[in-house]
């Protein structure tokens, strides 16, 4: 007997709880288990990355997707939040024009994505131009 499928634990926010691990599948874990819309948006997030960098690393850390070039060395990740998706952009503040979401830490810089506003000629530049950058290690 199959034992029935139980649905991932929503942190608050509505971020999956993902286990940590490396590679494709526990990214797209972390997505099937995005609550409602958002599920689109980490979607065309992911697509997005894996078309502009196609030699992207993934993985699953802190209940968040963290995509980079070199092992343990990330220059993007995103997470749920009840209203919108946040994008971290780790050296956010040499990207050109400079994400609008401001942090305490100098070189990071956010992308709120909320449904429907997601400006993919914008991002996927962003990306192109977060790859060519040191990552960060985490």
């Amino acid at each position: 007997m199959t034992p029935p499928k139980t649905e991932p634990v929503l942190l608050s926010g509505g971020n999956p709880q993902i286990a940590k691990g490396y590679g494709d599948a526990p990214v797209q874990a972390y997505i099937d288990a995005m609550p409602g819309w958002k599920q689109g948006i980490g979607r065309q997030l992911d697509a997005l990355i894996v078309a502009a960098v196609p030699e992207v690393q993934k993985a699953v850390k802190w209940n968040t997707p963290f995509y980079g070039l070199e092992n343990d060395s990330w220059f993007v990740a995103f997470h749920c939040f009840t209203n919108y998706v946040k994008v971290t952009f780790f050296q956010g503040a040499s990207l050109t024009p400079v994400p609008p979401g401001k942090s305490k830490q100098a070189n990071v810089r956010y992308l709120d994505v909320r449904e429907g506003a997601l400006d993919e000629a914008q991002f996927t530049d962003w990306i192109k131009q977060a790859s060519k950058l040191p990552g960060e290690k985490l």
